[in-house]
């Protein structure tokens, strides 16, 4: 009876250090699914900088208002006849 009871306690302990420490564990589940919050909180932003974009192209493709825009903000154009006044603050 002594012997089974040695063989259980080993084998109890066995499957905890397995359960815990061993490859495909716990401590390695808990690591894997923090790491993974962390790349689905990059790929949101990312996604959300894409969306962003594709929104910018397709108003570019569309109306000369977004290139207006963009070429006077930018690059500093005026039209034809029109006074640019800059303002320069001390």
């Amino acid at each position: 009876m002594r012997m089974l009871t040695c063989c259980l306690i080993c084998l109890v302990g066995w499957l905890q250090y397995h359960l815990w420490l061993g490859k495909n564990g716990l401590l390695e589940y808990y690591e894997i699914r923090d790491n993974s919050a962390v790349t689905e909180q990059a790929n949101a932003k990312l996604s959300q900088r894409n969306q962003q974009m594709f929104a910018e192209i397709a108003d570019l493709k569309r109306g000369q208002e977004a290139i207006e825009e963009r070429a006077r903000n930018e690059l500093g154009m005026i039209k034809p006849g029109e006074t640019f006044y800059r303002i320069a603050s001390e």
